[in-house]
């Protein structure tokens, strides 16, 4: 026997089975379930206070609804897709737990702004998750930075060796990079922390509600102020997306930097075997699958982003029922996000850097803008001392030979300006110490970059 529709008096006809299906939400909206409870618990006091209806009527409700909330946390409720959605399933069962007074609680209140405020109560609380991941994660690479101080390492432009770092300077500009992304979301935070229980279906409502009551009961910081807005925009919920994605391009360079370093042409660094992976056909192979499905998993998130952009673009004012659509890609952003975080955190933690092999790397060419910055340091103009470098590498390529390996004599063929002081340039820890601008890798600059995060995580 089909369920009766709580909205069904004005229709004549049973919904097609086409409908129940395609129409649907419980099957994922249901994440909001306990957050639809609370909603509806405060919205229920709210109306007995207001005596909009008997208090000891909402005292039942509660009581029904606080059943129900232990039912859901022990899996035992049982989900209806003839019900629509979440909130439609736990009203039914409210009204079947006390009876009619169930029917009391919609009084002042919409699915519209009942469902939006679930909503922001969920992504108020995942916000917050993921901002507390993201400490951790900044944690793991503040303290990889304070372990690596010591080494010097190639950074690169063009996936080309351009100068010395020392490579606590590396996990430092992650660091601020995730810690943007950290601002980002808490100022994200002040758009989502927005009521809009109690704007009703899109004009309001003509009940005497207290909206400040519910909303100190809900934890919301301020009330939305316009009925229309409250109930179409999701606005602050793609710049939740935009945040996610922009965090997501963060993770995945950050993946395709130590993909690449865990190479073997590379060996920079030894990835944890207990977040690696093994090969079923080729023995020899650690897979930096954690990695590899962080960067792919960007497409996701991307793909969420896009979603919810393309849903909202054509909507006229106010509610659409298009906008059912757009809890799914939330749902799989945030736990692609969540899940992305923390991986990387552990494989930060637990990372092993190859410090002669980083070494090594980080002489050679790398160290020629420094000896053409130490002509000009004589006077010669930067664009000529260009030219007198590119020409001793030119020389020492030929002869498949290192920078190092160029001994003062020859360096006086190219430019009698070159003293013996030129030779300790071929050193890149004196080379990366020698750029001690603010923000620079030289090693006092980045242990003042260190104290300061250690006070300010």
């Amino acid at each position: 026997m089909a369920e009766k529709k709580l909205w069904g008096g004005r229709f004549s006809e049973s919904t097609d089975a086409f409908v129940e299906e395609f129409t649907e939400s419980v099957s994922f909206d249901k994440e909001l379930a306990l957050y639809d409870i609370a909603g509806s618990i405060a919205h229920a006091r709210m109306l007995g206070n207001q005596e909009i209806i008997p208090k000891e009527d909402a005292e039942k409700i509660i009581k029904g609804l606080e059943k129900i909330r232990e039912e859901i946390k022990q899996g035992k409720f049982q989900w209806k897709k003839e019900l629509e959605d979440v909130h439609m399933n736990i009203e039914k069962a409210l009204i079947e737990k006390i009876g009619d007074i169930g029917g009391k609680l919609h009084t002042g209140r919409s699915r519209n702004d009942q469902v939006i405020t679930a909503f922001r109560l969920y992504l108020k609380e995942e916000t917050n998750n993921i901002i507390n991941l993201l400490r951790q994660l900044k944690k793991a690479l503040l303290k990889k930075a304070e372990e690596t101080v010591d080494i010097v390492m190639p950074a690169y432009t063009h996936l080309q060796r351009a100068q010395p770092i020392r490579l606590a300077h590396y996990f430092l500009a992650y660091l601020e990079m995730f810690n943007r992304d950290e601002e980002r979301f808490k100022d994200n935070l002040k758009r989502i922390d927005q009521m809009p229980l109690g704007s009703g279906a899109l004009a309001g409502v003509d009940f005497p509600l207290d909206r400040e009551q519910t909303a100190k009961e809900l934890g919301f910081s301020t009330i939305m102020r316009n009925s229309l807005d409250a109930t179409a925009s999701r606005d602050a919920i793609i710049e939740f997306l935009a945040n996610a994605s922009i965090c997501m391009a963060n993770l995945s360079r950050i993946s395709e930097d130590l993909i690449i370093w865990n190479s073997a042409e590379f060996s920079f660094v030894e990835l944890p075997d207990k977040l690696t992976t093994g090969s079923s056909i080729m023995p020899q192979k650690k897979n930096p699958d954690v990695l590899e499905l962080i960067r792919g998993k960007v497409g996701r998130v991307y793909g969420s982003l896009m979603a919810l952009l393309t849903i909202v673009k054509g909507l006229p004012m106010a509610y659409n029922r298009d906008l059912q659509e757009d809890k799914e890609p939330v749902f799989d952003a945030v736990k692609t996000l969540k899940g992305s975080i923390i991986g990387m955190t552990k494989i930060i933690e637990d990372l092993k850097p190859r410090k002669e092999i980083m070494e090594k790397s980080a002489g050679g060419f790398a160290l020629a803008t420094d000896l053409a910055n130490y002509l000009v340091r004589k006077g010669v103009p930067f664009r000529n001392a260009h030219h007198i470098v590119g020409q001793i590498v030119g020389y020492l390529t030929s002869q498949n030979r290192e920078l190092e390996s160029i001994t003062l004599e020859e360096l006086k063929k190219f430019s009698p300006l070159f003293e013996e002081d030129a030779l300790q340039i071929l050193d890149p820890y004196f080379v990366a110490d020698a750029r001690k601008t603010y923000g620079g890798t030289a090693k006092e600059r980045i242990l003042e970059q260190i104290q300061f995060w250690k006070q300010n995580i």
